[in-house]
């Protein structure tokens, strides 16, 4: 899949490296000439970052916004985040936009109601964008510390885990599993005869650096997916 995110600030370059490490295309796109400075004297082989204004048609249409499958508004900037997802909502992809505090996320209900999704950063951190822009199976709860997340996870079809039962679940070393869910239901503890059927949820807490060890295991998609 390919991904523009505007702002290269610590959640949009963050977001991002996370998207471009499993294995998507991510382009990122800000206007902040330190910023831009310091970025380009870095390793970034994996993500391209340009010179850009985020809430300009013709600078979203350099970094690829026709072709994408998704934008992320993820400065700190009320006005460029809005003004990006309008842009990208015309060009058909979908939008997902920041909100910091609780003044803007009452502008942001009031005025974005075509966004697709909004998230909170400041709370959820860069893997909650992430799962936001790719949407699907996986969902960010909570950041626990800088590298441990707290992420609820649903049975899919191409699980590698369907039909299995709670038991049989190994996750890696540095994951916990925590909490249980049958579909349509509340969660609750995990008991070892529960059965994994498709739409049931998982709520696991994981180093980051595991997580796409736990998504393949309990989800089943490939990376690029």
């Amino acid at each position: 899949m390919r991904f523009v995110i505007v702002g290269a600030g610590r959640v949009g370059l963050r977001t991002a490296r996370v998207l471009a490490e499993e294995g998507h295309e991510a382009t990122v796109i800000d206007n902040d000439p330190e910023r831009l400075e310091r970025l380009w004297g870095d390793r970034l082989e994996i993500i391209e970052v340009l010179d850009g204004d985020g809430s300009r048609e013709e600078d979203l249409l350099e970094a690829g916004i026709g072709e994408a499958d998704a934008l992320g508004a993820l400065t700190g900037d009320l006005t460029t985040n809005i003004t990006a997802c309008m842009i990208a909502t015309a060009q058909g992809c979908r939008t997902v936009m920041r909100a910091d505090d609780d003044y803007y996320q009452a502008i942001y209900r009031k005025y974005a109601s075509d966004v697709d999704e909004v998230v909170y950063p400041g709370r959820l951190g860069a893997i909650g964008a992430k799962n936001a822009l790719v949407g699907g199976s996986i969902r960010a709860i909570a950041d626990i510390a800088q590298n441990l997340q707290l992420v609820e996870f649903t049975i899919t079809e191409s699980s590698p885990m369907r039909g299995y039962t709670m038991s049989e679940l190994e996750l890696p070393g540095s994951a916990e599993l925590l909490a249980f869910g049958k579909r349509g239901d509340v969660l609750g503890l995990p008991d070892a005869d529960d059965s994994l059927e498709r739409g049931d949820r998982l709520v696991a807490l994981a180093d980051f650096d595991v997580l796409a060890d736990v998504r393949q295991i309990v989800v089943g998609e490939t990376a690029s997916a």
